[in-house]
């Protein structure tokens, strides 16, 4: 059964340094005409109205750059679409300062309960070398603004291993990050993506990032200082409140099925992966016509699932349920993986028990070696 859907707004105000998500600059016919395709392909896919979903993620790009006629447009299409009141989870992604006190009360009214917010770093010099039209009180703003509406449902994204970024520049972000006292914040480490400016810096020897052993020096203080105050690590990247961990992204790492809408967004449905297009002419024009603007369908067969399993399932802390697995897969996790299960164990890479099979803290800096070790050599 699908039980969440991630929709793609590829709008921005500025295009960031760093960004290689599918994203345009805003402008409001092109978003009007994209609104247009974006309901026809749902519509194409989602026959009935009123769908019963756990999770509904609306991210980007910045879903927040559209003007209040179209991000009510957007929300009414939802609400049409899918039973909003029954949803768990409702996260829409935002960009400190185009969260006006309009939007949030559009938000607000059409059952958005959760707002993930990209904030990267507290330092207005960083934010615009990594080209963010943001600043620090623009933070300070929204959130108070969103309390003061009623979602206090917040998380906030930030990075690390930034250019002429210290150690103790990161301390002073995740301190002030920390006083919010939310209940949710990610954490990702800077990845220079081919296509993207940093790229371009990057191979001309303009832009340099710090040496591995800092980032992996910062990875250990951003644990340690969410743990600190009671913000458990429940996944590689993700920190939570007891209670708050995103239900829309457990959909992923527990390889549960959704729907993708929207430009260059993925799906995963029963046996296949659906990649949509990207480029927006080519997915305007795919989506109006046949309202199944899709680039490639992989398919998924039982052996890539079990793997799928194991790796996704690996980046969480609890790591992955040996009852769930051997029910959803019906075999023993054990008798797949006797050999690599006992390796692995030797090494002090994993834990395991009756429960789960998780990462050790020796383990975490070799998941992708872990990772690996369960590529099955034959179909199922």
């Amino acid at each position: 059964m699908v039980s969440s859907v991630y929709i793609h707004i590829p709008f921005c105000e500025k295009i960031c340094h760093y960004c290689d998500f599918t994203k345009f600059f805003y402008e409001e016919k092109m978003a009007d005409d994209y609104l247009i395709a974006l309901e026809n392909e749902i519509k194409t896919n989602i026959q009935e109205p009123n769908q019963q979903m756990k999770t509904i993620f609306v991210g980007g790009g910045t879903p927040t750059a559209l003007n209040n006629r179209q991000l009510t447009k957007l929300v009414k299409l939802i609400d049409h679409y899918f039973d909003v009141d029954s949803v768990e989870e409702y996260s829409f992604e935002a960009n400190p300062g185009d969260l006006t006190e309009d939007k949030i009360r559009i938000l607000k009214e059409y059952g958005v309960n959760r707002i993930s917010m990209g904030v990267q770093v507290f330092d207005d010099e960083m934010l615009e070398q990594l080209g963010r039209l943001h600043r620090v009180k623009d933070v300070y703003q929204n959130v108070n603004d969103l309390v003061k509406a009623g979602i206090d449902n917040i998380s906030i994204d930030l990075m690390y291993s930034l250019p002429n970024q210290t150690i103790e520049l990161f301390e002073k972000t995740l301190d002030e990050a920390l006083q919010f006292d939310l209940p949710h914040y990610s954490a990702y480490s800077l990845q220079i993506e081919p296509k993207t400016i940093f790229y371009q810096r990057y191979k001309k020897g303009t832009l340099t990032k710090p040496p591995e052993e800092t980032e992996a020096d910062m990875y250990q203080l951003l644990r340690r200082e969410m743990k600190n105050k009671g913000i458990q690590q429940y996944e590689i990247s993700n920190f939570a409140k007891p209670g708050f961990e995103s239900k829309h992204n457990l959909t992923y790492w527990n390889n549960d099925y959704y729907y993708g809408f929207g430009a260059g967004s993925h799906g995963y449905l029963p046996g296949e992966r659906i990649i949509n297009i990207r480029p927006y002419p080519k997915y305007v024009e795919a989506a109006n016509e046949t309202g199944k603007p899709v680039l490639h369908i992989e398919k998924i067969g039982r052996k890539e699932q079990i793997e799928e399993e194991m790796f996704l399932g690996l980046r969480k802390s609890e790591g992955v349920s040996i009852p769930r697995f051997e029910e959803k897969y019906q075999v023993k996790l054990e008798a797949l993986y006797r050999k690599e299960l006992t390796l692995l164990e030797k090494r002090g890479w994993i834990d395991r028990n009756s429960q789960f099979v998780k990462l050790t803290e020796e383990g975490k800096p070799f998941g992708n070696e872990v990772f690996q070790s369960f590529l099955l050599d034959k179909d199922l």
